[in-house]
Formats: C-alpha cells, structure tokens, sequence
C-alpha cells in the first residue's frame, strides 16, 4: 500500500521539484527516492548525502567531453564524418565518468561542439 512506503507526498513532491528545475534527472531521481525510502530522511539531505546534484559545470563538462573524445577517437571520427548517432557513446562515456550525474543534453551539445559538427 502506498500509506505503507516511508516517503510522504511532500517528498515526492520535493523529488518532482528537483527534477522539474534541473537539479536531478530522472536517474538522479530515482537513487533519491531509494535514499528516502532506506533511510527515512529528508529529500534534501539524501541528495546531498549521496551527492545527487546534476553535474551543470560547464568546464567539467567540457573536460569530461575531451577526454571522451580522446579515449574514442574512431568514434568521434564517426561523428565528424556525419554519423550523429554515434555521438551517443561519447554522451555514454562522459556520464559514466561523471556518475550518471551531468545533463546528458548539455554533454550531446558541448560534443558536437567540440567535435565541429552541426545538428
């Protein structure tokens, strides 16, 4: 039963809230209701606890971005030669090395940015 889970309506609200203003992505949001139900604390504090917060740096971004780019050179060679759908294994190699953490459309733009190419 819903009244038997230990997450209130004010914390889901408060994940929602997250989501809606970009602090947490889905994924994001999804370890936040499992930190709430584990632990019964407040939203806020599993985010922080668990440091939930969407990476939005756009330097650690970019950085990230190079070093995917560098660690998959036949794939941005992809990518620069009109195969945009390869670009989804650089956005899959920088959210792993951020955590699954960054805005996975801001990674997608900051790579066909860095590698040249136009949507």
């Amino acid at each position: 039963e819903p009244t038997a889970l230990a997450i209130t309506p004010t914390q889901v609200a408060r994940v929602i809230a997250l989501v809606a203003e970009g602090s947490l992505s889905t994924a994001l949001a999804r370890q936040a209701v499992d930190g709430v139900l584990q632990s019964g604390h407040d939203v806020d504090a599993v985010v922080a606890e668990r440091g939930l917060v969407r990476v939005s740096d756009t330097s650690a971004l970019t950085d990230a971005a190079d070093a995917a780019i560098a660690a998959n050179p036949e794939v941005a060679d992809k990518v620069r030669g009109g195969k945009l759908p390869a670009v989804g294994a650089l956005v899959g190699a920088v959210m792993k090395a951020t955590r699954g953490q960054a805005d996975a459309a801001a990674v997608r733009a900051i790579l066909l940015e860095r590698l040249g190419v136009s949507e």
